[in-house]
């Protein structure tokens, strides 16, 4: 097997596939038996930054519920942390309609 060295990105450059939208809404996240509640501050079309303290840990898988109207439910993976800040995660939305939804309410916002 060979192995390539990982390209480094120089600090400031924009690695994501999507813009990030500013977005400050309560999210729930379903834990076992407890419900978290955590403030999103920024999503795309496929994340969203948690902030939540202390927050979860890299490939910790839930489902979400983003309390906008009406509400989104998603299934999240989380893919980065920061400590004492939050969490990064990659999320589906669980139903058609709410991709929709998604849509309308990503080009309503303003990038971050």
């Amino acid at each position: 097997m060979t192995t390539q060295p990982l390209e480094e990105t120089p600090a400031g450059v924009e690695r994501r596939d999507y813009p990030r939208k500013k977005l400050r809404v309560n999210i729930e996240i379903e834990w076992g038996a407890a419900v978290l509640t955590g403030m999103v501050r920024d999503i795309c079309v496929s994340g969203l930054f948690v902030e939540l303290s202390p927050p979860l840990w890299i490939g910790a898988a839930f489902r979400a519920r983003l309390i906008v109207n009406p509400a989104l439910d998603l299934d999240c993976t989380v893919v980065r942390v920061e400590p004492n800040s939050g969490f990064a995660v990659r999320y589906e939305v669980l139903e058609d309609d709410g991709k929709a939804q998604l849509e309308k309410l990503l080009v309503s916002l303003a990038p971050a």
